[in-house]
């Protein structure tokens, strides 16, 4: 049995995203004090509100800062991992906070389209405007990371796509507002950008959620991955006992390989592991050889659920 090992590059990957966050955060933060003042000079109750909004974001970057933070930590005897898996739960908490506050901006927009509010529009356009401009810029420094596929990283883009829309309907709600004195177009407006940032929060929560419960990458096929190491290298005659997840957007991966006796046994494991490691991007990977076939009830277990990791005991 052999297994490769985690490359060393995501350092660099980490310090990057460290340095989005840490921009955003301090843009959002920045904002919201600007947004604060705004709303007590104007009386306005909709700029305070969103202040409020922007402060959970604010909230929302600094722990996910943090979350990047401890994952830099080294791996110990008692974390083999290190603290990886912090980003994805900090992803996961962002997530819940984007559902929470989807809720709570419906229902407030609910009782304002009931109850509506005077609303002072010139300021809250000057306020929409440059809240806007601070916000594109956010998402911007957030969005060049996503190429890493950082949950972390995205769940925060998330929050800062939420004020980024919800300037641009508060920009709408003022023009509409200063041109013809209709108020509930406020409201209107803000369910329908919470629907948008609610389609997009429930699709981190899902991927969150999986990468905790250590399931298998969605994009990844278990069942086609097998097929592939028979087909590519003929001395593979099966594989099973597949297991598959994710620790920090790095997948590993255990699996048993039915091969035929080699001549060499480590060319044929460096085979299979770049293999892997080419196809599927798996950097870890612990492979059992085995010269017998397998025999018992979970020797094909992948092939009904292949989407799926197991836990099982020799």
């Amino acid at each position: 049995m052999a297994h490769s090992h985690l490359d060393s590059s995501g350092q660099t990957k980490d310090d990057g995203n460290g340095r989005r966050l840490l921009l955003a955060f301090i843009i959002t933060a920045g904002f919201m004090l600007l947004e604060v003042v705004g709303g007590l000079i104007s009386g306005s109750l909709a700029l305070l509100a969103d202040a409020g909004h922007m402060l959970t974001d604010a909230a929302a970057l600094l722990f996910a800062l943090l979350a990047v933070h401890f994952a830099r930590r080294p791996p110990s005897a008692r974390h083999t991992f290190g603290w990886l898996r912090l980003t994805t739960l900090a992803a996961f908490v962002n997530a819940i906070a984007l559902v929470l506050i989807t809720v709570l901006i419906v229902w407030e927009a609910f009782v304002r389209f009931r109850h509506p509010q005077p609303i002072a529009g010139a300021t809250m356009m000057v306020i929409a405007i440059a809240g806007l401009l601070a916000n594109i810029l956010s998402f911007w420094i957030l969005h060049r990371g996503s190429e890493e596929k950082n949950l972390n990283v995205r769940a925060a883009a998330l929050h800062v796509l939420g004020d980024l829309l919800g300037s641009v309907g508060a920009i709408v709600a003022a023009i509409v507002i200063l041109t013809t004195g209709w108020t509930p177009i406020d409201p209107i407006l803000s369910v329908l950008v919470s629907c948008l940032v609610l389609r997009s929060a429930w699709q981190l929560l899902k991927e969150s959620v999986n990468e905790l419960l250590e399931g298998a990458p969605g994009s990844l096929d278990v069942a086609a991955l097998k097929r592939g190491l028979r087909r590519e290298i003929p001395e593979v005659r099966d594989v099973h006992h597949v297991h598959i997840w994710l620790v920090g957007e790095k997948p590993v991966m255990t699996l048993h390989v039915h091969v035929i006796p080699p001549h060499d046994h480590d060319a044929l494991l460096e085979r299979i592991q770049h293999y892997l490691e080419h196809h599927y991007r798996i950097a870890h990977a612990t492979i059992q050889m085995e010269y017998q076939p397998c025999s018992g009830p979970e020797c094909h277990l992948n092939e009904a659920q292949s989407g799926h990791a197991h836990h099982h005991h020799h």
